[in-house]
């Protein structure tokens, strides 16, 4: 009951942001979906993170590694991954999210349909949801029921990840506003820019064109 509590918090809240918001959500102490936390600062695209360094569009985080290594990941459905999910397309957009935060789940439908739109251009789409491992470095059951929900709530059928122990060979510690969007080509080196806030499917399809040529040069 509590999880199902939860979900439906979340998509009250959801529904009450409005599925256009582009804003984003501090990634710091998790609470309950549905309420306000005075700590959590709005971060747009070129307006100051909850850390209060600048984190814009064409921007690269400052944790980033040059490449994701290797790696072992499980989905939310218990599916394991490897560095191998990015070596079937030219380009794979990474989107880091957290299960309360209302423009992260608004804009998963766009990326559903900018992953079904931009397959054959050799794009793929690859969610990390980064709240569902717990403070003990292993999944949080409640938080991945959430996830699940969620997925199926919003239409996703791309994988949504949860963190290994090594955070993506670190490329995932240190964020503090999600969501956050980086991109991976083949060879499981991270390129292009690093993006924080979400957007709109003509505003990603637009992004991922202009990425898209980058990894071609």
């Amino acid at each position: 009951m509590k999880v199902k509590r939860r979900l439906y918090l979340l998509i009250l809240s959801t529904i009450i942001c409005g599925v256009m918001a582009l804003g984003g959500c501090a990634s710091g102490e998790k609470t309950e979906p549905g309420e306000e936390a005075s700590s959590r600062e709005e971060n747009t695209s070129g307006e100051e993170s909850a850390s209060g360094e600048e984190n814009t569009s064409g921007e690269e985080s400052p944790s980033a590694a040059n490449n994701v290594g290797e790696f072992s990941m499980q989905d939310i459905e218990g599916q394991t991954y490897t560095q191998e999910i990015f070596a079937d397309y030219d380009l794979t957009m990474v989107n880091v999210f957290t299960t309360w935060c209302s423009p992260c789940i608004n804009e998963i439908p766009d990326l559903q349909k900018l992953c079904e739109e931009m397959k054959e251009q050799g794009v793929n789409v690859v969610g990390i949801a980064l709240d569902t491992i717990g403070p003990s470095g292993s999944a949080d059951a409640e938080t991945v029921e959430i996830a699940k929900r969620l997925a199926e709530y919003t239409g996703a059928s791309y994988p949504f990840l949860i963190p290994d122990a090594g955070y993506l060979n670190g490329r995932l510690s240190g964020i503090n506003a999600v969501p956050e969007t980086f991109f991976v080509d083949k060879e499981g080196n991270i390129v292009g820019e690093t993006y924080s806030g979400s957007r709109s499917l003509e505003e990603w399809k637009e992004i991922v064109q202009t990425e898209l040529k980058g990894v071609a040069q």
